[in-house]
Order: C-alpha cells, then structure tokens, then sequence
C-alpha cells in the first residue's frame, strides 16, 4: 500500500504541477504587477535615517523559547562581559516558555529584564518587541544558542562610527570545532538561478571591519532607529529563518550598511533550540518559503523576477523528479509561500517606499571593491603612493611564454614605482615557489590555485577560455583585495578575466588584452576539417559578444599595436578609449646583443606548445619550408625550444633532425646562442613577444606577416616577412649565408626594440595613464554624497 500511495502522490504532484501550478505563478506574476502599480502611485519615503548612535550603553536582547538550559550556559557569560557598565540593559523575549524560564531567571538574574509574550510568536516578532521596549541606540540582538567572547562588545560598537551604519555583526564560530562553519558572519550573497545564494566565508585575511550581505540576527548590533525605520524583522517570514537576510538587504537598498567585525567572536550551538522541536523536513520547507517570500517582497527588477518565476517552476518540477532535493523549490513550500501572496504584497509596497537604490546596486554595495568604491573618498596620488592591484589567469615565474614575460617585466617596472599588489592564478602547486621572490618587491602577493573546470557549458553565452577562468574564490579575493588594500587602480590582464572588471564610480579599472581572443579563434576556424570549424565559429561567436559585452565596463582597453587598436574601435566605437603601444614592451636593457659568436647554419624556433599557433607554425615550417632550405644549405641545422611539447610529436621531431631543447630557464641565452630566428605564424593574434626578444638580443627574424604583425614590415628592415614556403626558406638561407646583411638588420632591429617596445619608456607613460585617468574620474565623481570616510 505504501509504494501505491507514493505513486498517487507523484501522479498528483505531476497533475498539479502540469495544470495549476502555471495558473497560480500567472496569478502570482498579476498580484506583484499590479502592487508595483500602485506603488508607483505612492511617494517614495525619502532618505534614509543618518543618526549618530550613542555607545554610551547598549541594550541587549535575547528571544528565548523553551530555552532554559541554554540561558543557563550563556546568559552568565553575557552578564559577565557587560559587568563593566552598569547602564547597560538586557531583556530576555520569552515566548511562553513551559520548561520555568521565567522563574529560574527572576531567581537567578533578577536585573535581567524578562518580557513575557503569552503565545509562541515567533522569532521576529519577539526580536521587534524587545526593540520596542530597549532604551539605547544600539541594540545586541542574541540567540540564547550564542555564547560570547568576554570582549565581544567593542568591536561591534567601533562599527558604528559612522551614521550610514545599520548593523555590526561578529564573527561566529560553533562549539564542535572539529564542525564545518557553515556560519561565520561574513557572508556573501549574488543572485543566481533566480534566487538568492549566501556563502559563508571563512577569511583570516579579513582582519577588519568588513562589509557583509546580511547581519545574522542572533550575533549581531543593530542601529535601533534604523531597525524600527524599516519596520523591523517582517513577521512573514514567521516562525523563523530569513528575517535577518530580509531587514539586511532592506538596509542596503536603503542606503545604509552591514558590516562584519571579526574581533568580535560568538561561539553557536547551531539550531540547538529549533532542531530539537521541528524535524528538518519542516526546517526545510520553512526555509523553502521564507526565501520564495524574500525574492517577491524584495526583488522590485522585473528581469529578476521573471528569471525567478521561470527557475522556480524548473525547480518544482526538479524536486518532483529528484526527490526533493533541499536545494530547490518544492511544489508543497511554493503552495504554502503562496498563501501569504496577500501579507507578502503590502510588504513589497512599503518595501519599495523605502528603497533608495535599486537591486543591481544593492548586490554590488557589500562587495569589497564596490564597498570601497561607493562609500570611501578616494584621492589623487604621486606615483608612489598609487595602489595598483594587477590580475593575472597564468604563472608569471617562470615566462614560459610571451604574456608571461609582458606581465613579468610589467610587474618588475611597476612595483619599482608605485605600490602594486598582484593576485596571480597559478596551475599547480610547484609554481607557488617560484613566485616567492615577488614579496620582495611588490607590496602584497595572492596566489590562487586554479581549479579548472571538468568541461565547458556549450550552452552557456560565455566563451570556453572565460568560464575556464570563472572562478569563486578569484572574484572573493579581488574584491578583498581592493577593500582591504585600498586598491586605485585594477589592472586586469587578457580577456578571459573580463568578467572580473566592474563599473566603478572612482576607481579606475583596466584591461589589457594581449591579443584580441575573439579575432584569434577567427583565424583559426579553417585550420581544421568541417566539425572543427563549425565548432570554432560557435566558439568565435561567443567570444566576439563576451567581448563586446564586458569591454565596455572598463575605463581603458590596452592593446598590442595600432592594427589591434583600429580593428577593436570597429567594434566598440569610441567608449571605452583603447590605447595600443602602452603595455607591450619589454625590459631591453636585460637583453645581451649579441652578433659575434653564434653557431652558424642554425635556426632557432621559440614558442610555447601549449598555444596552437606554435604548434601549426613549426609544422609549417618542418613540412614545406625546411626541405627548402636543405635543399639551398645542407648544413642547416633546427632548434627547437619552448615547455609543453606533446611527447609525440617530440619523437617526430627529432626523427626529422630537429635538436629540441625543451624547457629553458632563460630564454635570452638560447636567442643569444644561434644564427636566425623564425616565427611562421599562420593563426593567432597579438604581438609575438618572442620576436621582440629576438629584436633586443641581436638576432635576425624571418617571419610571416601575421607572425609579425604590430612589429614591422620589409620597407623597416628589422624583420624580413615571407608567407609562402619559398619565400620563407629564401629569406632564412639568405641570413644564414649573408652574416654582414643579418648583423645589419638585428641592428635595426634592436635600436626599433629601444625606441618603441622598451619598459623603460613605456611604464612612466602607463602609471601617467593611470593617475590622469584617475584623475579625471575624481574630478567628476559620481559617487555617494555621504562617503564613509575620507581615505
């Protein structure tokens, strides 16, 4: 009988969820219409409440029920740390406890005020009561599950210096320390899948006030004024859960803040109170409604909303076809949300009433570089006092290939004339060594492992090369970075960290794109069969709308050479300003030239073989050029350097008497060592920085003209450009043959490497790009007319 009555159940829930369940979100989507309708009809509140709240003396509140056992353990504790000042107040919220509460507290603690509600109302409701009978301007809202530190006070208090404050919240910790945290006072919150998503972040590295999502409402300080401004904890959401999230993000949208004070320190006996009086199945469902009930009382963006309705019939079905999974939206919570449509309505108007800003806005504001953006005053610098924060996707020690030595000798130029910060992800953990060296000269360094994901989405708007490189904990730390730090410039390095960049109303944000990814996929779409390149123009496709799409955050695009400039204005027009010949440059100086000595009849190939267009390019080069050029000089011989080679393809090579050296650890001595350089490049885009090496260390390139594209041409006599085979084998015969005529072109190339592509030269110009950039954002800054304070 029992599996028959879960078949009817499911048939029921399918029924339900094919024919009424649409009916219902219609109506759901008519009722939340129409009160934004008359909402609009109603005046807005006006500002926010800025009061100076007095520290003099706190009240503390802590809402019990059945909870006797618990005040017994931590209400001494609470009294201890208070013992100090003798104005302060503690009121303890019973909501009709039957295990003696109240007597044992009237006999115990009698300075303790008790309040006695009569009925079970509910977390909420017995937290506003206790807000309505404190005396002070800060109010302690405690569960009788917390116990806290004896210093716990201050750090909270210190919060609230500023009158834009709305809560102070600490840092909690269970008592089974051997526990996950899965709370911690620190909270992160993004919109996602058409709801809201909170994680808990556990961050020594965050050793100040901090600004928090939400302030969990049994750890947390309170501006009592704010709190009754905005109507208190919303008895809604009874019997408990989410209250605390709901007047949080209330206060954002207010224009008031959250922060997290990790001085502060709670230890929690987690659900210690509801898990032993409700089974988690009902927990579960009541969460399930509280947060149906949070998106439609505080979600005032249609685009939201409609995202929410769509994921949230995904999610009742889901839950139907994976047996409830806790993750989503049943069909019984959404029934049970759906009952208080009428409650939850009037809470949407007065919401909006209240709203300063809008929901965009308010996710961004508790983001650390947001934070700091919209609510500190940020300054013009010299040089050196500048704080530049410089992101990159890949390992910079060793330079195993041309962006890492860009980066490289970027970091090296400006940590020696401004204050950088570098976070750096890294792809194993041997590399974390090597960069040890760059605490030396940079004022802070964040290595992150990279934790590449298992496959892309192929369904996903976003380009493989970005979803590869989206990545949590990445966008966590560069916005702690910026905060913490007090970051004014954020230099972002190729397009697949795209993402990462944000509209800010002062600081100044930066890309440089080291090629134009979009524009190197395209040229590749023909260099395989049929498959591969209908794969290749859907991964073309992408990448040109990410582009075009996340480009125009930034304040500044950087890019490789004037054709690079000209192609990307194309598309964007004239914002954001593109620059080329600003970042590509090289430390020349570093760079031996060198033109007596080299090995003669040698030919050097220099690449990373991880990037296609290296391993095309020698593949070109040892089918249809080098019998060529054995065939003109018999005694050529091929070096092959570069790291990631395919041991396959390895053994061809040296099969076909290529002298492959594999991985150097400097390159300048191998581009010092042999006689001609060559870069047939057939796919790709960007500046190959291995011919500016070349360039600075004497000796002489042949190249393709997309090899060489951004460097030269013939006309220049720095590097002889040849696209067919013929021509290619010629023009390297002729250098090997005609060392006069090579010692002649290396020196023309090396005088173009100092004039144009030198670090040098091009770093004053970046940092001078940097503060008029900066500058000019001061001078007509948009940010908040109530900054937090002048930095």
């Amino acid at each position: 009988m029992r599996w028959l009555l879960s078949v009817l159940q499911g048939l029921a829930t399918v029924v339900f969820l094919a024919t009424v369940a649409p009916l219902l979100l219609v109506f759901l989507v008519m009722v939340l219409f129409c009160t934004d309708l008359l909402s609009i009809l109603r005046p807005k509140k006006g500002p926010g409440l800025l009061n100076k709240s007095s520290k003099d003396a706190v009240s503390v509140v802590i809402p019990t029920w059945n909870g006797r056992s618990l005040l017994e353990r931590n209400l001494p504790v609470v009294v201890s740390a208070l013992a100090g000042n003798p104005s302060h107040q503690i009121l303890v919220i019973d909501n009709n406890s039957e295990d003696g509460t109240q007597e044992y507290l009237a006999s115990e603690f009698p300075a303790v005020q008790v309040v006695g509600m009569g009925a079970n109302v509910g977390f909420g409701a017995a937290s506003n009561m206790g807000f309505s009978l404190a005396k002070h301007d800060v109010v302690v809202l405690l569960n009788n599950d917390m116990r806290v530190a004896k210093d716990f006070l201050q750090p909270l208090l210190d919060g609230f210096r500023d009158p834009r404050v709305f809560s102070v919240t600490g840092q909690i910790f269970f008592e089974d320390a051997a526990r996950r945290r899965e709370e911690t006072g620190l909270v992160l919150g993004r919109w996602k899948r058409g709801k809201i998503h909170l994680q808990h972040k556990v961050d020594d590295k965050v050793d100040a006030l901090f600004p928090t999502f939400y302030s969990g409402g049994g750890s947390t300080a309170y501006d009592r004024l704010k709190f009754l401004e905005l109507g208190g904890f919303d008895e809604v959401m009874k019997p408990f859960y989410m209250e605390d999230v709901d007047v949080s993000y209330m206060a954002w949208k207010r224009g008031w803040i959250n922060l997290y004070a990790p001085g502060s320190i709670f230890h929690h006996e987690h659900r210690a109170t509801i898990g032993k009086k409700f089974d988690k199945a009902y927990i579960d469902r009541v969460i399930q409604k509280n947060n149906l009930l949070f998106v439609w009382k505080n979600m005032h963006r249609w685009s939201y909303l409609l995202g929410h309705f769509c994921w949230l019939y995904a999610d009742m079905w889901g839950t139907w076809a994976f047996r409830n999974k806790s993750a989503r939206i049943s069909s019984v919570a959404f029934v049970i949300a759906l009952r208080q449509i009428w409650r939850v309505s009037r809470s949407r108007a007065s919401a909006r009433r209240l709203a300063e800003t809008g929901d965009v806005e308010a996710m961004l504001r508790p983001l650390g570089g947001y934070f700091r953006d919209r609510y500190h005053r940020l300054e013009s610098h010299s040089g050196q006092d500048l704080n530049v924060l410089f992101v990159s996707p890949y390992p910079i020690e060793p330079p195993l290939h041309g962006g890492a030595v860009f980066m490289k000798q970027a970091v090296e130029g400006l940590a020696s004339q401004c204050r950088l910060h570098l976070l750096c992800l890294l792809e194993s953990e041997a590399e974390f060594a090597a960069h040890k060296h760059l605490n030396r000269i940079c004022e802070s360094v964040e290595l992150l492992l990279h934790k590449k994901r298992r496959r892309s989405k192929p369904a996903s708007p976003w380009p493989q090369s970005a979803q590869i490189y989206r990545q949590d904990e990445m966008f966590w730390r560069l916005h702690r970075i910026i905060l913490l730090k007090r970051i004014d410039v954020v230099q972002i390095e190729y397009a697949q960290l795209a993402s990462y960049g944000g509209q800010f109303r002062q600081l100044v944000c930066c890309l440089f794109e080291h090629d134009l990814h979009y524009q190197s996929v395209l040229r590749s779409i023909w260099s395989g069969g049929t498959l591969h390149g209908l794969r290749t123009a859907y991964e073309y496709l992408r990448a040109l709308r990410f582009e075009l799409k996340t480009l125009v955050q930034f304040d500044a695009i950087h890019v490789c050479s004037d054709e690079q400039k000209a192609t990307l204005r194309g598309y964007l027009g004239e914002r954001p300003p593109v620059f080329a010949n600003m970042r590509a440059s090289i430390n020349v100086a570093s760079y031996e030239f060198r033109q007596e000595g080299r090995e003669p009849d040698t030919i050097l190939f220099v690449g990373n073989f991880r990037h296609t267009p290296n391993l095309q390019g020698l593949e070109f080069f040892l089918e249809q050029v080098l019998p060529k050029v054995h065939s003109r000089n018999p005694q050529a011989r091929l070096i092959v350097a570069g790291a990631a080679a395919p041991d396959a393809m390895v053994g061809t090579w040296i099969r076909q008497g290529v002298q492959f050296l594999g991985k150097v650890d400097d390159i300048r001595e191998v581009l010092s060592r042999y006689t001609v350089f060559v870069a047939p490049i057939l796919t790709g885009s960007g500046i190959r920085v291995k011919i500016l090496e070349a360039f600075a260390a004497g000796i002489p390139v042949v190249s393709t003209s997309l090899g060489a594209e951004g460097l030269g041409s013939d006309e220049q006599e720095i590097v002889k450009i040849a696209d067919k085979p013929d021509q290619f084998a010629e023009a390297t015969v002729q250098l090997l043959k005609n060392p006069h005529s090579a010692r002649r072109q290396a020196r023309r190339a090396r005088q173009a490497v100092e004039e144009q592509w030198d670090s040098a030269v091009r770093i004053p110009v970046l940092l001078e790009h940097y503060r008029a950039t900066l500058e000019m954002k001061l001078l007509s800054r948009s940010a908040s007319p109530h900054p937090l304070r002048r930095v």
